[in-house]
């Protein structure tokens, strides 16, 4: 039972620290919810004020011996819903960062440590849960710094070390029209990008800069403000377009990802454009694509 009865400082621990993370940035942790897209967006902002308070709430109820268990309870439910967003994520091939701690500066993308971690919490919160009310033990300051070193010992994805390749997305088809609430007059390459996603950072300056004969327009589903205010913090100035539903209306997975079209609204090219070279090669590609003028 005293390890049982260990669990409940660790899981205080890791609430405050990750409702201390989120609650600097609201704005980020509700873009974080909405790449998720398991929600609308117009609830991502109460969603991440749900998630702080309820992150508090726990700590505090973890806290009191008589509502220990409560408390426990909770934090399972919390860590319960965050695998299962993570596992639609997965399942989706999206590649989004887990916003589990508010990382906004320090992206953490879903993945194997972000499941593992999250399942190590939920497993913790089962322990508090069934230990309950336990009597107080020397030993569990000791058991209790053991699990957070297991949590926070959780590997992080290395610098330079390349992610596994995500499933190819389905997307919009060479030659299908490509749907977005906006008119497309000429030939234009539509980098879809999110506030949230910290590979869509990465490659802001690549889209900025494409030298393709094209105008590039920027196109996302979060709140114009914060794409905006994004788009301002990292000095890219280009068009942008707000449609919260071209991910489903074009069956895309996860930005960052490019559309290039015809004059038309065609599409010539699409695809997931995470790097410069698989940006590149679907700038290629939709150059082959363009018919020749005849002789």
């Amino acid at each position: 039972m005293t390890v049982l009865a260990s669990a409940w400082p660790a899981l205080i621990a890791v609430l405050l620290v990750a409702a201390g993370g989120k609650v600097r940035d609201v704005r980020g942790f509700a873009a974080a919810i909405e790449a998720y897209r398991v929600l609308p967006s117009r609830l991502t902002r109460a969603a991440a004020v749900a998630v702080l308070s309820a992150e508090v709430a726990a700590a505090v109820l973890l806290a009191v011996p008589a509502t220990r268990r409560w408390g426990a309870l909770a934090a399972a439910a919390l860590f319960a819903a965050f695998l299962g967003a993570m596992a639609a994520v997965l399942r989706r091939g999206m590649r989004i960062d887990c916003g589990c701690f508010g990382s906004a500066r320090r992206p953490t993308p879903v993945g194997a440590a972000s499941v593992a971690r999250t399942g190590l919490l939920l497993l913790l919160a089962v322990m508090a849960a069934v230990a309950g009310p336990a009597p107080f033990s020397p030993v569990q300051p000791v058991l209790a710094a053991v699990f957070l070193g297991a949590v926070a010992g959780m590997p992080r994805p290395r610098s330079g070390v390349r992610e596994p390749e995500a499933p190819p997305p389905a997307g919009p088809r060479p030659g299908a029209p490509f749907a977005l609430n906006a008119a497309i007059e000429a030939p234009t390459v539509f980098a879809l990008i999110s506030p949230a996603c910290g590979t869509c950072r990465t490659m802001l300056p690549v889209f900025a800069g494409a030298a393709s004969g094209r105008r590039v327009v920027l196109v996302s589903a979060a709140d114009e403000r914060d794409v905006r205010r994004h788009l301002h913090e990292h000095g890219v100035d280009l068009p942008l377009v707000i449609d919260p539903g071209v991910y489903d209306a074009n069956d895309i997975p996860w930005p960052p990802y490019a559309v290039v079209t015809d004059a038309g609204g065609t599409v010539l090219a699409a695809g997931g454009a995470d790097t410069p070279a698989r940006f590149r090669a679907l700038l290629h590609q939709a150059e082959s694509a363009r018919p020749r003028p005849a002789r």
